[in-house]
């Protein structure tokens, strides 16, 4: 098995449609083309000998290398250094707009920054997750490849004067290209890769690189000047916002979980899932954090996604409500799973599963967070239409009949259905806002029968959630496992942070769930999940801890948490899903709900400091 790369030894680039991860050594090994939840391009990540790559490294192999930001943007340099010289690989997607295309355009910057440097570049497609031939073509200015229903249109940059600066382009029997460059120091040449290119391959001038550069710089620094954070962290949090920016589809305003499929939860395991998909629940947190942030376009084009899926299967009688857990970033719900028994996985973490069969699972939380968005961006001056709100109604309408059974639960765990506290928590907060709702706009509504609901949520939680020795909210009725999850209890205001039922299993929680500050999501052996293997602690559960502590006024604790937590990202700022025993990233990567989680933890955390005396 080849050497794989770190989770954590990438960066992300995009367009707002689509993503790249590039490794700290300057390769490309997951593209999807053109969306988000297309197939790869690139998917070296998954098989590093049958995925495909895009690479560009110094000829001498001797080198070291540093990666960054471009500070405020999404534009990722990767610097290399050699005893001859030092370069730098400048990666960036100019951003496409808010129109669906297939046109993608990915650019490669190169430059030598001190001495010489010979960039040698491989460009080695894999189309459809390396289930499709491809042909090639070589011509004077670069080079076209070609699948049935794909074509890469890759363009030189160069001067006039270039002949001795780009050596001759070759084709391997496998139709992959490579080509050389030789600089010198303070020259700047590359290479452009288009999808769906209007034309053949051409010759770009440096004078139109720069210009995308500067005009992918400008679009990034003018919509981070948005921000209202000023807080303590600003950094990470501002970096965390343009990670989500990133993974967002902005032609209909959907988040995806994560740009990536099949990375494991834990190295040679089964828990390899898609998360090129916009989950319901993580969506609607992130008008939490934008609103938090000041992004309010970001959260009314989820907003309107949002309504858009409530009306769809509105009055519609299904097993699984009127909303799925997840959709496509389209609104699709064709989320079909199936393995790519070709590919080995990353680093033989096989099966690859692309799709995803929790899509069809009955998840009742998922009512509680879409309510508790759309009651969060109310309060901001983002509403609902009258179709909207009627169509809302006739959800709710839903829950009445369906709320007191059984689901799968927030993790989606596939070892059958619980009545999980989490679940009935978010379906008390789907009622409860709904009734805010209605009175705070004179919205009509079924007030009684959402109150009756409500209130008896709450004392079936009280009565069948509680285990009184543990002294504990657990994770479902007949259990006494402990969940994170019910970290958002306060969070949501069905109890108050300083409740004594409330931190005695906080209390329980941090005995059980947290090690050195990092938070598992449960205990698999405790609460058998149907899955093998086991996994790492869940970053976004650290980071809803956090939060919890704050609340609590246990803000020392909180802190320190915190900024434990902040050491385990990448070198730079993006988190995965899991953080494993030796401190290595897991998981699919960087994950939207971690960042997510992140900015509500650091607002909260700095909201709590501030009113703190002294």
């Amino acid at each position: 098995m080849t050497d794989y790369p770190l989770i954590e030894n990438h960066g992300l680039i995009g367009d707002l449609q689509t993503a790249a991860l590039v490794t700290t050594d300057g390769t490309i090994d997951w593209f999807c083309c053109p969306r988000f939840d297309s197939p790869s391009v690139f998917g070296a990540l998954l098989d590093w000998e049958k995925g495909g790559h895009f690479s560009v490294r110094p000829a001498d192999r001797t080198y070291t290398t540093k990666q960054l930001y471009l500070p405020d943007t999404a534009i990722l340099v990767t610097r290399f250094m050699t005893e001859s010289g030092a370069g730098e690989v400048i990666d960036f997607m100019p951003v496409t707009g808010g129109t669906a295309t297939d046109r993608h355009c990915l650019v490669r910057m190169l430059r030598c920054v001190r001495g010489s440097m010979t960039f040698d570049v491989e460009i080695a497609p894999r189309f459809d997750y390396g289930r499709k031939p491809h042909t090639a073509q070589i011509s004077r200015n670069g080079a076209v490849f070609a699948s049935d229903d794909l074509e890469l249109t890759i363009s030189l940059v160069r001067e006039p004067e270039d002949e001795r600066v780009v050596h001759a382009l070759t084709l391997t029997d496998e139709h992959d290209l490579s080509v050389s460059l030789a600089l010198e120091a303070g020259q700047q040449r590359g290479l452009v890769m288009e999808s769906a290119a209007e034309g053949p391959p051409r010759e770009i001038r440096v004078e139109e690189f720069q210009e995308l550069f500067d005009e992918t710089r400008g679009f990034w620094r003018s919509w981070l000047r948005q921000s209202r954070y000023t807080g303590r962290w600003r950094e990470t949090v501002e970096r965390s916002a343009v990670t989500l920016k990133l993974m967002t589809y902005a032609p209909t305003g959907a988040l995806v979980a994560a740009p990536t499929a099949g990375l494991p939860e834990q190295l040679g395991g089964e828990r390899n899932w898609d998360y090129r998909f916009t989950w319901i629940r993580d969506a609607s947190f992130s008008v939490y954090a934008l609103l938090g942030l000041g992004f309010t376009e970001e959260a009314r084009a989820f907003i309107g996604w949002l309504g858009d899926r409530v009306k769809e299967k509105a009055g519609r009688d299904t097993d699984t409500g009127p909303l799925n857990i997840m959709y496509r970033v389209d609104g699709s719900s064709d989320l079909y799973e199936e393995t790519l028994d070709h590919w080995e996985g990353y680093q033989g973490s096989a099966p690859v599963r692309i799709g995803n069969g929790a899509a069809t699972q009955l998840q009742l939380d998922i009512y509680g967070e879409a309510l508790d968005s759309i009651s969060f961006a109310h309060k901001h001056g983002i509403h609902l239409d009258i179709h909207g709100w009627n169509s809302l109604r006739t959800l709710l309408d839903w829950l009445v009949d369906h709320w007191d059974q059984a689901g799968e639960g927030l993790w989606e765990t596939r070892g059958g259905r619980q009545h999980f506290t989490y679940g009935r928590v978010m379906s008390w907060v789907a009622f409860d806002r709904a009734l805010r709702l209605a009175v705070q706009h004179g919205r009509p509504a079924e007030s009684g029968r959402w109150a009756a609901e409500r209130d008896n949520i709450y004392e079936q939680i009280l009565a069948k959630g509680w285990d009184p020795g543990r002294s504990a909210f657990v994770q479902h009725y007949g259990s006494d496992v402990l969940d994170s999850s019910l970290l958002r209890m306060p969070t949501v205001g069905f109890i108050t942070p300083d409740d004594p039922m409330w931190t005695s299993t906080l209390d329980a929680m941090d005995r059980e769930l947290v090690t050195d500050s990092l938070v598992y999501r449960y205990n698999p052996e405790a609460s058998p999940d149907g899955l093998r293997g086991s996994e790492g602690t869940f970053s976004l559960c650290t980071f809803m801890y956090v939060d919890a502590l704050a609340r609590a006024g246990r803000t020392d604790q909180a802190r320190l948490v915190l900024e434990k937590m902040m050491t385990y990202a990448n070198h730079l700022g993006l988190f995965s899903e899991e953080i494993g025993l030796t401190g290595r990233q897991l998981g699919n990567f960087p994950q939207a709900f971690t960042h997510l989680a992140l900015i509500d933890a650091a607002i909260t955390l700095d909201e709590t400091l501030n009113r703190a005396p002294g």
